[in-house]
């Protein structure tokens, strides 16, 4: 008998340029990886449900050593992204397709036994609505809008609203957005109005992050934790790590507790590349040296 994991991810695995300062490098990415890699770390159970060219098959064995249940299905391509960011502060990036693994097929998505399960695509056409109901039906979903607002359009990528969000929204459970995100789908630059407008589509909890933090809106209440990196040497995946970290203590803890373990995650992650590679200990204590000297419900 199988035993059931605390949580899938299901996107594409990504090898991305990264340009700092003028400085290129090719490095892992895509929020099954970020996010994967910092709920093992956390200590949860994890699956990747992925596709990518198998000539970077090898690239998954990182995930793999980490304990993580990989499932990869061959396509033509691997998706990938070239974050250009100006200077060394990675307060701002231009972004640019490289390659599109293709959308996925049911048949591509094995049927598990999870608590929830995570989509998070990296831009519009690899998940389908279709793909978010049938998910939906099996458990728990968790969805980063980004999937379906980022498009490429020319050699960018740019943010648009879609047709269907209100059915695609309808079955989520915990849903992400970034603060650029929020106010092209809800018309709102007011993060907290923003969240309720999210709210009013169906999810139940709605997590939105910004330059500065993370904002979370569950059962009728808002709860809000910063960002706080000594220094930043790791901006990319910072939104996929928040994301993943909020909904894997949401298995065990409340929002707030949630939403302030996800923030510190994410700046520990930002203090250098790649991804969390920290335990939760370590992110506990990162919370009480930040002026939180005792946890909220964890």
């Amino acid at each position: 008998m199988r035993s059931m994991l605390d949580i899938a991810f299901v996107g594409h695995f990504a090898r991305d340029r990264l340009v700092i300062g003028g400085v290129a490098e090719v490095a892992s990415g895509g929020g099954v990886y970020y996010g994967s890699m910092a709920a093992r770390r956390l200590g949860f159970s994890v699956a990747v449900v992925t596709k990518l060219h198998p000539d970077d098959f090898p690239f998954l064995d990182e995930l793999r050593r980490e304990g993580v249940v990989v499932h990869a299905a061959p396509a033509r391509q691997t998706t990938g992204i070239e974050n250009v960011y100006p200077d060394r502060t990675m307060d701002r990036r231009v972004c640019r397709p490289l390659g599109f693994a293709g959308p996925f097929t049911a048949g591509e998505i094995p049927q598990l036994e999870t608590k929830v399960t995570i989509i998070t695509p990296l831009m519009a056409g690899e998940v389908s609505g279709e793909i978010v109901r049938l998910l939906a039906a099996r458990g728990p979903i968790a969805l980063d809008v980004q999937g379906f607002a980022r498009i490429p359009e020319g050699e960018t990528l740019v943010t648009r609203d879609w047709p269907g969000k209100a059915q695609d929204l309808a079955g989520v459970t915990y849903l992400k957005a970034d603060d650029a995100e929020a106010e092209v789908l809800t018309g709102s630059s007011d993060l907290r109005q923003a969240a309720q407008a999210f709210a009013v589509l169906g999810p139940r909890e709605v997590v939105l992050t910004h330059a500065g933090g993370v904002l979370v809106f569950a059962g009728g209440a808002s709860y809000e934790a910063r960002f706080t990196p000594r220094e930043i040497r790791g901006r990319t995946g910072r939104g996929d790590t928040t994301f993943a970290t909020y909904v894997a203590a949401r298995l065990d803890g409340d929002p707030d507790y949630a939403c302030q373990l996800a923030a510190a995650v994410a700046s520990m992650k930002m203090e250098h590349p790649g991804p969390f590679r920290g335990t939760r200990a370590e992110a506990e204590e990162f919370i009480r040296l930040n002026g939180r000297p005792r946890l909220p419900g964890g």
